[in-house]
This record gives C-alpha cells, sequence and structure tokens, in this order.
C-alpha cells in the first residue's frame, strides 16, 4: 500500500489490456489472438479446463514468454517485452510458488524484499503489512516447512504484493487445495477487492464464482466471452420458480397447485411435500401474478426463489456450443 493506504493506480486505463496476444508452438495454437481489456480494481476471473490456455495468457502478460502476435500492458505499461518497470507493476503468484521451507515466513518476505531492493525501513513496514493482510503474523517465525497448503499459498500472495504493485497475477492458486485452505485463499483474495486488480485463472468454477465479479471464459486457447459475473448468470437464468410452502399454513396445497395448473403463464408444476418447482412461460407476468394467487389461497412462504443456473452449467453450455451470442 502506499502512504494514503492505498495501491497504487492508473484510474483512466484498464489496468491490464492486451491486442492480437497470441502464442502458437510449431502447429499448435496455445493461445488464439486475444483483446481484452481488465477494469482497475477488479477481480477478472479467467475460467477455462484445464490447458486452455489460461497459464499461456497468463505467462505472455507477465512478460514470462514471448506472444507470436500482439501486445499487452500492465497499468499502461508495455508488458510482453519482460520490462522491469512494467514487472514493477505487477504480482505474481505461479500455480506451483516454490518456497526455501527452511525460512520463516518473515524471513522469506525479507529476502524477497531485498529482491525488490525495498529499503530496510521500508522492508520491515512491508513485511509486516503483509503478514497482517494474509493472516500469518501469528505464523511469522514459524518454519515455511510446517506450513499447511492454505498457509502457504497466503504467503505466496503476500510475496507478490511486497512491493505494492496495483495488479496481482494469480494462476489456480486454489487447484491444490482442500476446503478449509480454499476458503482461506479465497477469503484473502475477496479482502483485495478494490485495493488491487486481480487476474485470477482457475478451472474450478465455485471458486470464480464466488469471488470474481468479471468473468472471462476460454475455451481452446480462444476467449469466448467476457461478461460481470451477475449479468452473465441473469442472462442464462431460468424460467423455473420455486415456493416453499409453510408446513402449518398450507397442509393441503393441492388446491393451490390446481390454480396453478390453470395459470396461462404456468407450463409445469411439480411438488414434493411441500416444496412447488413452477415451470413459466413468461417470467414477467409469472411475477406480477403469482403473489396474488398465494394471497388468495392464504398461504405463507418459507422460500421464494426463481432458480439460477451455477457458473458451472453456464460454462458447460457456453463451451459445447459453436457459437456465443453476446
Amino acid at each position: 500500500m502506499s502512504d494514503s493506504g492505498k495501491w497504487s493506480v492508473v484510474s483512466d486505463q484498464p489496468a491490464i489490456r492486451c491486442e492480437g496476444l497470441s502464442k502458437t508452438y510449431g502447429e499448435i495454437a496455445a493461445l488464439k489472438p486475444l483483446d481484452l481489456a481488465v477494469s482497475q480494481g477488479s477481480i477478472f476471473g479467467f475460467l477455462g479446463r484445464n490447458g486452455a490456455g489460461k497459464t499461456t495468457t497468463i505467462r505472455l502478460l507477465t512478460g514470462l514468454a514471448h506472444p507470436t502476435t500482439g501486445q499487452a500492458w500492465v497499468n499502461g505499461l508495455p508488458a510482453t517485452n519482460g520490462d522491469s518497470a512494467a514487472q514493477a507493476q505487477f504480482g505474481y503468484l505461479p500455480q506451483d510458488p516454490a518456497f526455501y521451507t527452511w525460512m520463516t515466513a518473515v524471513g522469506y518476505l525479507d529476502y524477497v524484499s531485498k529482491i525488490y531492493r525495498l529499503d530496510k525501513s521500508v522492508r520491515q513496514q512491508r513485511i509486516s503489512e503483509m503478514l497482517n493482510l494474509v493472516g500469518l503474523t501469528k505464523a511469522a517465525k514459524r518454519k515455511i516447512g510446517g506450513f499447511s497448503g492454505g498457509m502457504k499459498q497466503r504467503l505466496g500472495i503476500a510475496q507478490a504484493l511486497i512491493h505494492q504493485p496495483p495488479v496481482l497475477f494469480l494462476d489456480e492458486p486454489t487447484s491444490a487445495l482442500d476446503p478449509a485452505g480454499r476458503y482461506e485463499v479465497l477469503d484473502m483474495i475477496d479482502k483485495l477487492r478494490g485495493e488491487v486488480t486481480v487476474f485470477l485463472s482457475s478451472h474450478i468454477l465455485g471458486d470464480v464464482e464466488r469471488v470474481c465479479d468479471t468473468v472471462g471464459i476460454i475455451h481452446e486457447g480462444e476467449l469466448l466471452l467476457v461478461s460481470g459475473r451477475d449479468a452473465l448468470l441473469a442472462q442464462h437464468a431460468t424460467n423455473v420458480l420455486v415456493l416453499e410452502l409453510d408446513r402449518a399454513f398450507a397442509p393441503a396445497p393441492e388446491l393451490f397447485v390446481t390454480a396453478l395448473q390453470d395459470q396461462a403463464w404456468v407450463t409445469v408444476v411439480t411438488i414434493t411435500n411441500t416444496q412447488l418447482h413452477i415451470v413459466v412461460s413468461d417470467t414477467t407476468v409469472a411475477k406480477q401474478a403469482i403473489f396474488p394467487l398465494i394471497a388468495q389461497f392464504e398461504l405463507a412462504l418459507n422460500k421464494y426463489e426463481w432458480q439460477r443456473p451455477s457458473l458451472e452449467e453456464i460454462f458447460l453450455s457456453i463451451s459445447k456450443s459453436d457459437k456465443v451470442q453476446g
């Protein structure tokens, strides 16, 4: 963080931008020409199966690999030529980070700080800030070899942010973690929202759905779409309404079900105990008509929900399609 408590960003341009960025290995197109802009302060989820081109993209954006075509910029600086000025604009945590396990957490962060040539007073302040940020203050003097997987990933995020970069690249940060470790790391990433631009690649759809506000889907080296998470879920929303009737007020919901089946906007009604699944032909009409109908039969609800698909369902439908609309 800067003296004002914020990471340094340039607000009038995307944090990450690339034009026609591609990479081929012989006849294999690891990444087809990619045009992409990631907004400042967002948590961008780069979603795709293993081998889809996620790691290749990050390696190109960070200057660790040379593109076949195209260019990329991080915080406004050209990043595809490995320039040190651009490298100062981002932190990077690879999929399988390596640590000196005999080091302590504080010793490792001090070592990384020296690589970035931070002054001693700045180093001490940044190490303290980062340990606090990732929740490792109490483990600061423990050897890394005794850390859990989640602790190591959080330490990896700390080292990637030690030099105050405005952009953070995370390549599959939770893929090798157990549920507890995944929760720790995702909670850590969520705390960075609005402070650092996070580019998070993953094949774990639930992780992307939980923390990312924007999603890009890549399949076989081709970017299929970029969309806000909520807009994407809304776009693919289903036309199924789920009602759970309070048993105390709905001892015999059959009359209500019969009335539903008589509605022109209702296609199918199924009932399991006191839970109704209502498939409708017109969601707008259904939303206007359903509550007067519930009131007519003097029913009480424990649940009212328009069923929305998971990101996994959307991903599977999109990746199987020949064409993507919108």
